[in-house]
């Protein structure tokens, strides 16, 4: 075969040609050499004596000249003199090698790796280099890709490819010109909107703006439904028994008396006297279980609106809760028309059938006729309203007389709350050690009642929160006044009081 032309060497070689013939080359390689031997051994580090950088060489390298050498001679003969004695050693090499060749030999590597030893171990801090971008380099804040010179969005200091900037609630891009941002999420207008912006929960559409801009709207107290103010004015259906204003997506049955119920309410709401029966027992036997036993047998009736209203005009006696009366103790001869139904009313449409009322005459044999409740009412405010009438009842059965308003419907009101209390919290047994050793169990066989839904909990809270806050001077002034005496001194001692000066022990 052939020669190539090519020399195999067992030692790695560099071609020098001609580079390497002339004297003015060799001295300025050795120049540079010197320059960076020069750099690892010298102490001078920063600005000595007042001294400017020097450039030593071809090289763009910055060291410190000391002003003198370690021989106490001026630094400019030393390295004159080391100049020269180096360049005559390289000569001196250079004839013993082959023509046309540099060899680097063990002991020069030996040399190259101290020197760049000596160089990394030099006091001055590592170089960190800059990255490079190029001119439109960017990074999505989204994806963490590059962009690059693509199209591109910018928001909050970020960039972002035009599909990487998404809703945070839909998660589609956002491509209008105008978004909405929260922190920094985005979103489209309307996803926002649809967000923070309050809907009405009567006709649940977005409750507008007022003349000044501002999100009018009215709130329940209790329930915290949102409305708009205008559902107060366009006969709206409110329900008789929770006071919830009727949504346009459920809704409510209406009793025939002008009143509607929710379908909620309507889950537990008692219809006829007969279904009452054993409810009204069981407020007896609440009372008789706090030594407030009834010696005789009241006659109770559930009734119209009409009829009930028909009663209020006939009776002398008692006070009434404007402007809706649900409840009547009845004291004085009178003929009322009662609720009676054949099976359980059924719906027609919006509209409950299958009732009916028969007239029923009450004659006076005691100081208490009848109790009268308005029917159709959900099965814990029909009894919160039974234990109020039965208060009364006892009260006039046990010759309490010339009671204040405040005093009176305070202390019905109590009995009331008391009630609801063992119902919806049937393991509290507020007054109970106070009143009698009987009274704690008629709370646990209250208790021991089939388990109420989460629904008719909620209602009986509602109710018990109606009767803390009411406004009414004799219904809610008398009862936080009463609610406060029987919360110090008990329930026995408080009615003792009671009989004795017409008033509350303070």
């Amino acid at each position: 075969m052939a020669s190539s032309g090519v020399n195999h060497l067992s030692q790695p070689c560099i071609y020098a040609g001609q580079l390497a013939s002339s004297y003015a080359e060799r001295k300025s390689r050795f120049m540079k050499w010197l320059s960076k031997l020069f750099k690892s051994g010298g102490s001078g580090r920063g600005v000595i004596g007042g001294q400017h950088p020097q450039f030593l060489g071809d090289e763009n390298m910055v060291w410190r000249v000391p002003p003198r050498s370690l021989d106490g001679r001026p630094r400019s003969d030393k390295e004159k003199e080391d100049l020269d004695h180096a360049i005559a050693l390289s000569l001196a090499e250079d004839l013993k090698k082959p023509k046309g060749y540099g060899w680097r030999s063990d002991t020069d590597e030996d040399l190259s790796r101290s020197l760049h030893d000596s160089l990394n171990t030099s006091s001055y801090p590592p170089y960190a280099p800059t990255p490079y971008y190029p001119s439109g380099y960017r990074v999505c804040g989204a994806c963490k890709q590059d962009i690059g010179f693509g199209n591109y969005l910018g928001c909050m200091g970020t960039f972002f490819h035009p599909e990487c900037f998404r809703c945070r609630s839909c998660g589609y891009p956002i491509t209008e010109h105008e978004f909405s941002l929260s922190g920094r999420d985005a979103y489209h207008k309307s996803c926002f909107k649809e967000l923070t912006h309050p809907k009405c929960e009567v006709c649940h559409q977005f409750i507008p703006t007022n003349g000044a801009g501002l999100i009018e709207y009215r709130c329940h107290p209790f329930w915290s439904q949102k409305y708009c103010p205008s559902h107060e004015h366009d006969n709206v259906a409110r329900c008789c028994s929770c006071e919830r204003l009727e949504s346009w997506n459920a809704r409510y049955i209406s009793l025939g008396d002008g009143r509607s119920l929710c379908l909620e309410c309507m889950e537990s709401a008692i219809m006829d006297t007969g279904d009452c029966h054993s409810l009204y027992h069981a407020i007896r036997d609440f009372f008789e279980g706090m030594n407030m036993k009834l010696d005789q047998e009241i006659p109770m009736l559930l009734v119209e609106r009409q009829a009930l209203n028909e009663a209020i005009v006939g009776e002398k006696n008692g006070h009434h809760h404007l402007p809706e009366t649900r409840g009547l103790c009845l004291s004085e001869e009178q003929t009322v028309k009662s609720i009676q139904v054949l099976r359980r009313p059924r719906l027609a449409g919006q509209r409950l059938v299958g009732m009916r009322s028969q007239p029923q005459k009450l004659t006076r044999k005691c100081e208490v006729t009848a109790i009268l409740v308005l029917y159709g009412l959900p099965r814990l405010l029909t009894g919160a309203i039974l234990a109020h009438e039965l208060m009364h009842g006892w009260l006039r059965l046990k010759g309490f007389r010339n009671l204040s308003p405040e005093v009176e419907e305070g202390i019905c009101q109590v009995l009331s709350y008391m009630w609801l209390e063992s119902e919806v919290m049937p393991g509290f047994n507020r007054n109970m050690a106070s009143t009698s050793s009987g009274a704690a169990s008629s709370s646990s066989s209250s208790s021991k009642k089939g388990g109420k839904s989460e629904v008719e909990k909620k209602l009986g809270e509602f109710f018990m929160h109606q009767i803390a806050h009411d406004v009414s001077p004799a219904y809610g002034e008398g009862f936080r006044a009463a609610n406060a005496a029987v919360n110090k001194y008990g329930l026995r001692i408080t009615l003792e009081h009671i009989r004795l000066t017409g008033s509350f022990p303070l």
